[in-house]
């Protein structure tokens, strides 16, 4: 199986008092960890970048051709005040 890895850099930014959202940027997808690593290293000093800590930084490894996601989801529906499945 070959495998790839998803280099993201993900924090919560707060949009005002009561709201806050997850910000993501997919930065790259590699063929190997420590190329994933190399470019982390890099980016940690770029302007945006690094103003955040470390741990905003994952590297999750993929198997090609392979599903990830193999159930369905639930979400809320904040109109209806109720779960949607």
């Amino acid at each position: 199986m070959m495998k790839v890895y998803l280099l993201q850099h993900s924090y919560e930014k707060e949009i005002c008092e009561n709201l806050k959202v997850d910000e993501t940027k997919v930065i790259g997808i590699y063929s190997s960890y420590k190329n994933a690593e190399r470019v982390k290293e890099e980016f940690k000093i770029k302007k945006g970048f690094n103003r955040f800590s470390e741990d905003c930084f994952y590297i999750d490894e993929y198997e090609l051709d392979q599903d990830n996601w193999t159930d369905g989801f639930v979400t809320w529906d904040s109109t209806d005040n109720s779960w949607i499945e």
